[in-house]
């Protein structure tokens, strides 16, 4: 289908319901069939073939770790196969600056292609910093670090609440305050959750403790698990051991002993104190969990409701 190649762009409106996702933003771009690079240059939702050194990345781009392996790997493939899928960009200093895709134009460049596919769209500085935000998200490209500076930027810059902004990414005002605290850590232990050494979780628990670059290093070196992390940051505030859930297994010697293995079992999966009071198969009964702080409470809430740690 043939369009005016003279039509005027016409003023880029905001977009209206980030959340819908990237489809309903950028229009039906995302078709899995290789792009020609003599593709028909239109302004517009029309794909384009870019000069590869006229498109430059975004300084502020959220995604900053390459992992080199599997870039070379998209190399290889685009080598073989062409840009399946288009970049987004939008006019920027007498060229290109990328909104989505910086990885694919990454790899191109090593596949040596000298032009791409992209789809060109006229957004202002906060539209692209939000587009490339969910763009990340949605293909869980970022690292719990990088997404959480993202957050602080849009928040600092553009006056987003927290809640405003987990509206905008699909995420709930928890999600975006606990990954923002990740940045009260030492760098060396964000660095950690960047090469994927520790996860989120981990990180989470050494936030506020005693010594964290070395408790985070035990952590690594040992393996450690969250529930685990979590007991030996214990034991660094109070400055010694800090009792299992296993001392209190039973506080009643003629509990139901199938009813207390069933505790310990879910204080063993959630790290909290459990209690059930089972009245029967004709009553029912009551479960109830014991938290000390609101991170244990959010981190229950998360467990319960599936979300990513």
């Amino acid at each position: 289908m043939s369009e005016d190649m003279t039509e005027k762009p016409k003023t880029a409106k905001r977009p209206q319901g980030l959340g819908r996702g990237l489809s309903a933003l950028l229009g039906d771009v995302s078709r899995e069939e290789p792009v020609a690079s003599s593709a028909p240059q239109v302004n517009g939702k029309a794909v384009q073939s870019i000069e590869v050194a006229l498109i430059h990345p975004h300084p502020e781009q959220p995604r900053r770790h390459f992992d080199d392996g599997a870039l070379q790997e998209l190399a290889d493939s685009i080598a073989k196969r062409g840009v399946i899928q288009p970049i987004i960009v939008r006019p920027h200093g007498g060229g290109f600056q990328i909104i989505a895709g910086e990885r694919r134009w990454r790899a191109s460049q090593r596949a040596q292609l000298h032009r791409i596919p992209a789809i060109v769209r006229d957004f202002d500085e906060q539209e692209t910093l939000e587009i490339a935000l969910i763009e990340n998200i949605q293909r869980e490209d970022l690292n719990p670090i990088e997404e959480a500076e993202a957050y602080r930027k849009l928040i600092a810059e553009f006056h987003h609440s927290q809640e405003a902004l987990g509206r905008i990414v699909g995420k709930s005002r928890s999600h975006v305050a606990n990954l923002m605290r990740l940045l009260d850590l030492p760098q060396s232990v964000q660095q950690q959750v960047v090469h994927n050494k520790i996860s989120m979780g981990h990180a989470r628990a050494l936030i506020g403790a005693p010594d964290c670059e070395r408790l985070a290093a035990q952590v690594e070196e040992k393996g450690l698990s969250v529930r685990d992390t979590e007991q030996l940051v214990r034991r660094a505030k109070t400055g010694g051991e800090v009792p299992s859930n296993r001392s209190s297994r039973v506080d009643s010697r003629d509990k139901d002993p199938d009813i207390a293995a069933l505790e310990q079992h879910l204080a063993d999966i959630l790290g909290l104190k459990v209690e059930i009071a089972h009245g029967g198969a004709a009553t029912g009964g009551t479960l109830s969990m014991r938290y000390s702080n609101l991170d244990q409470l959010d981190m229950l809430c998360q467990r319960l409701s599936g979300e990513r740690i």
